[in-house]
C-alpha cells in the first residue's frame, strides 16, 4: 500500500510538473516575481490606518504623536507600493526589471500624493451612507462595519492605481473587497462623491459606467452592459457599454441597468426593473402594481 501510494504519488508530481503548451501561452515572458496577493492586501490595510487613523489604528488625540504613527503606517505604505507596482510592470509588460522599479518610485509617490482626495472622497461616502440608512446610529459604525464602506474604499484605491496605468494591481484589490463583501466594482468605473450602497450583496459596476454625486444603489443593482462589439477578427472592442448614471439618482434593489445609456438626474428607477433605454431628469420609472388575487384551498397556485 505505502508503495502504491509513493508511486501514484511520484507520477502525477512528475505529470503536473510538465509545462503545457496552454499553461505557457497564459504565462507572462521572463521569471520576474508576480504581485503578492497578501502584500496588496497590506497595502490597503495601511490606507485604512491611514485615512481612518482613529478606526483602525491606536487613536491619538495629539496631532504630533497621530503624525508619527500616519508616518510610521506611510512608509510602509511607499515601500510595498515600489514593490508591487514594480511586479505589476513586470508582469504585464517588455520592461526591465530597472525600468520597472525607477518607473514604480514615481508612480508610488504619485498615489501617495493623490491620498488626501481620496481621504475626502471616502468621507463623502460615509456621510452619504449614514445619511440615507436610518438603522445607522454612528458614523463609526458605517466606518467600522458596512460592507459598502469596505467596497468603496477598496475601489477609491483601486481606481487612483488603475487611473494610473498600474496593472494587476487593481484588480486584485477590487476583486478582495468583492471576495469579501459580495460587492463587484471594477476599477475603472467612474464614481462621484457622496455615493451610498445599501446592503450591498450583489451590487455589480462595471468597466465603463460613469455615476455622478449624490447616487444611491441598493442590493443586487447591475450596471452592465447589454452587448459587445467586436473588430473585424472577431476580437473584443473595449469601448464604452456601462450606463451613465447623473447626479441624485436612486436605484433600487435588484433592478439591472444595461448598455451606454443614461439615467437623468434626479430620478428613481424601481425595484426589479430592467432597463435598456435611456432615462430623462426628474423620472420615475417603476414596476406596474401587483395584482392581488385570492385563491380558494390553495387552488391555482
Amino acid at each position: 500500500m505505502e508503495k502504491n501510494v509513493n508511486d501514484v504519488l511520484h507520477r502525477n508530481v512528475k505529470i503536473l510538473s510538465k509545462h503545457s503548451e496552454r499553461e505557457d501561452s497564459m504565462m507572462p515572458e521572463g521569471s520576474a516575481p508576480m504581485p503578492s496577493v497578501e502584500c496588496v492586501k497590506r497595502m490597503v490595510s495601511l490606507v485604512k490606518c491611514i485615512i481612518f487613523s482613529d478606526y483602525f489604528y491606536k487613536r491619538q488625540t495629539e496631532e504630533e504623536i497621530r503624525s508619527y504613527y500616519i508616518g510610521v503606517n506611510m512608509e510602509e505604505l511607499y515601500k510595498l507600493l515600489c514593490e508591487q507596482i514594480a511586479r505589476g510592470l513586470l508582469f504585464c509588460s517588455c520592461m526591465s526589471e530597472e525600468e520597472a522599479r525607477e518607473r514604480a518610485k514615481v508612480l508610488a509617490l504619485e498615489f501617495v500624493e493623490k491620498l488626501p482626495e481620496v481621504k475626502r472622497l471616502l468621507y463623502t461616502d460615509v456621510e452619504a451612507m449614514f445619511n440615507n440608512d436610518p438603522a445607522a446610529t454612528h458614523f463609526g459604525e458605517v466606518i467600522f462595519c458596512y460592507p459598502s464602506l469596505n467596497a468603496m474604499t477598496h475601489y477609491r484605491i483601486a481606481h487612483v492605481l488603475h487611473q494610473m496605468e498600474v496593472p494587476v494591481i487593481p484588480r486584485i484589490i477590487t476583486e478582495q473587497a468583492h471576495s469579501k463583501t459580495g460587492i463587484d466594482i471594477h476599477p475603472g468605473a467612474q464614481i462621484g462623491e457622496y455615493f451610498s450602497i445599501d446592503h450591498g450583496t450583489g451590487v455589480v459596476i462595471g468597466e465603463t459606467s460613469i455615476i455622478g454625486n449624490h447616487v444611491a444603489l441598493y442590493q443586487g443593482v447591475t450596471l452592465g452592459a447589454k452587448s459587445f462589439k467586436y473588430d473585424e477578427n472577431g476580437n473584443m472592442l473595449n469601448v464604452p457599454r456601462h450606463p451613465i448614471i447623473e447626479d441624485n439618482v436612486t436605484i433600487y434593489s435588484n433592478a439591472s441597468v444595461l448598455g451606454r445609456i443614461t439615467i437623468g438626474h434626479d430620478s428613481v428607477i424601481g425595484g426589479n426593473i430592467w432597463l435598456t433605454h435611456d432615462v430623462p431628469p426628474h423620472s420615475r420609472i417603476l414596476q406596474s402594481k401587483a395584482v392581488d388575487v385570492s385563491f380558494n384551498g390553495g387552488l391555482g397556485i
